[in-house]
């Protein structure tokens, strides 16, 4: 049953008219350059330090966040803003020393990277392996959860949402990346203000109208054991969020290889200039410091409504027909307690954001395979009209096979009961370790050989599958007596995934290490790319910006340790 009223619906569309006028007029002001990739692709020499802080952001925080975040929130608790934190600290570090060699050499996509640092070899099969990833586990899975979470606000047909999300994902992508990038900025302001008026009205609820600072205090105390960032071996949790790794293991490779290696997040900055690259990055990193208080905080406070029964929100609202709570429902049954128009605006902005982070990775998608596949092995001649125009097929092709995947297999991977966020994660990190090697020794390791980036690349990937199924051959229960292994629902001891990550990324540094001594006993020529001390230097305004982030994070952790 729908949520909305007819006020909402009208605030909607005013809402959506607005931002796609906006759209239009940004797409048609900068036509003259429509024919040009580059432009096409990258917006390259347009966006400014804010607006590519907020389309990061913008495209980082869509239903996988919204939903699957929330939802991770309602059932762990605060312990899963360790995404958000950590990925405030990895943004500087992404500003510091990635973006600066990124620029310096001239790259403008990820495939280019490792064509330009490795071989065509290793730069066509990431490709693969990134189109794959991109379209199978990133644009399905927010596809399924925007239209979840649309569907459970409005009460429209779930196939419909998939359908109508898709076909407006396409008519915003196809502006490219300048229309994507100016809409995100009221995107997120508009979203940024819809979350923070949710925790509003519900920790104002939680106090009994008495005002969000009593509403918080009786939620830590309430539910306090949502309250803890650092999970003990033997929390029921601790496998999505195995203690100390959060800190000093796997979630860094996680976060480096998602901001730092990754075309969908890259893209944004990569047409900028070093100076305005690094404000951006530093922008997003204080509005990622923001976002638990608006996706974490409501879904540890719909646990809390729904713990104590208090009335506003239906406690079958959260359950599923096997009388589970459902995860993924928390964050629509919050936005059921905003008041009519601002719910309609709130439910907009989540729409419109779903819809950007569509886009976004939409064009990720065509960049990589126009960019790094068609114009490499297929016309090398094209014309920059013609790469544009291949640009756009393939935007629609993959939002059409994201679809289909929806509809086949959402349900089953990320529908009643289970957290999206988390198969989201957990999904991505059978290639994140692998990327995170190959990009960090290329980095900065001058000897690294081609046939070491392959280890990598491959090695990483079966590593990761087969750690994955180990316990089916292993009994890993002696592991857990050193927080190493946690049994699963089936009681099966099993690695958490975070630790995975850790230990593929462990193998395949120690693999590619020696394959590049043993091949440049050899001589075996590398590719070095152009890189010196001073790129890394940073302005004081930089410097003043990460250490208040850092800073930031020292009291968070201290406080819920």
């Amino acid at each position: 049953m729908s949520t909305l009223h007819s006020s909402d619906y009208i605030v909607f569309f005013i809402y959506f008219i607005i931002v796609s006028a906006y759209g239009f007029w940004i797409y048609y002001k900068k036509k003259s350059a429509a024919s040009d990739s580059k432009d096409y692709f990258l917006a390259e020499g347009s966006l400014t330090w804010w607006a590519i802080g907020a389309s990061l952001i913008a495209s980082n925080i869509s239903a996988e966040q919204m939903i699957g975040m929330s939802g991770s929130g309602f059932k762990l608790g605060l312990a899963i803003s360790a995404y958000e934190w950590m990925a405030a600290a990895t943004l500087i570090i992404v500003a510091v020393f990635f973006m600066p060699v990124y620029l310096k050499n001239k790259i403008f996509t990820m495939p280019q990277f490792l064509n330009q640092r490795y071989n065509s070899t290793v730069a066509m099969i990431m490709a693969v392996f990134w189109l794959m990833l991109y379209i199978v586990v990133n644009l399905m899975s927010i596809l399924y959860l925007g239209a979840l979470a649309i569907s459970g606000i409005s009460g429209l047909d779930l196939t419909f949402c998939i359908l109508a999300l898709a076909i407006f994902a396409i008519l915003i992508t196809l502006g490219g990346m300048k229309v994507i990038g100016y809409t995100d900025v009221i995107q997120v302001f508009f979203l940024v203000l819809g979350g923070l008026v949710a925790s509003y009205i519900a920790l104002n609820i939680i106090s009994g109208q008495q005002g969000i600072v009593k509403g918080f205090s009786v939620l830590t105390d309430g539910a306090s054991e949502h309250f803890h960032l650092i999970f003990k071996k033997d929390d029921p949790n601790y496998g999505d969020l195995p203690g100390l790794s959060v800190l000093i293991g796997g979630m860094w490779i996680a976060n480096l290889s998602y901001w730092g290696c990754n075309q969908y997040i890259t893209q944004r900055a990569l047409g900028a200039s070093l100076p305005v690259a690094r404000a951006g990055l530093l922008f997003a990193a204080f509005l990622k410091m923001l976002m638990p208080v608006i996706v974490v905080i409501p879904g540890i406070a719909v646990y809390y409504i729904i713990k104590n029964k208090i009335p506003d929100i239906s406690a079958d609202s959260l359950l599923t027909s096997s009388g589970v709570q459902d995860p993924n429902k928390a964050y629509p049954a919050l936005l059921s307690l905003l008041p009519v128009g601002l719910k309609g605006l709130s439910f907009a902005a989540l729409t419109a954001a779903i819809v950007a982070s569509l886009a976004g990775k939409a064009n990720s998608i065509a960049t990589i395979f126009t960019l790094d596949i068609y114009k490499k092995a297929f016309k090398t001649d094209a014309s920059e009209t013609n790469l544009v125009n291949v640009g756009k097929v393939t935007v629609v092709v993959s939002m059409l096979l994201a679809v289909v995947l929806s509809l086949i297999v959402g349900d089953a991977l990320m529908g009643e009961g289970k957290q999206g966020f988390q198969y989201i994660q957990e999904y991505t990190g059978f290639v994140s370790p692998g990327i995170f090697a190959m990009f960090i020794l290329g980095f900065f390791w001058k000897k690294t050989t081609s046939n070491a980036a392959l280890f990598a690349t491959i090695g990483g990937f079966i590593a990761s599958v087969l750690l994955k199924f180990l316990p089916g051959w292993i009994d890993l229960a002696p592991l857990h007596e050193y927080g190493w292994s946690v049994a699963n629902s089936h009681g099966v001891f099993e690695i958490p995934f975070l630790d995975r990550m850790l230990v593929v990324f462990a193998i395949c540094v120690i693999g590619m290490y020696f394959i590049s001594i043993y091949e440049n006993k050899k001589g075996v020529v590398t590719n070095g790319l152009e890189v010196d001390a001073s790129m890394f230097k940073v302005s004081n305004s930089f410097l003043v910006g990460s250490l208040i982030i850092i800073a930031m994070l020292v009291a968070l952790y201290t406080a819920f340790w």
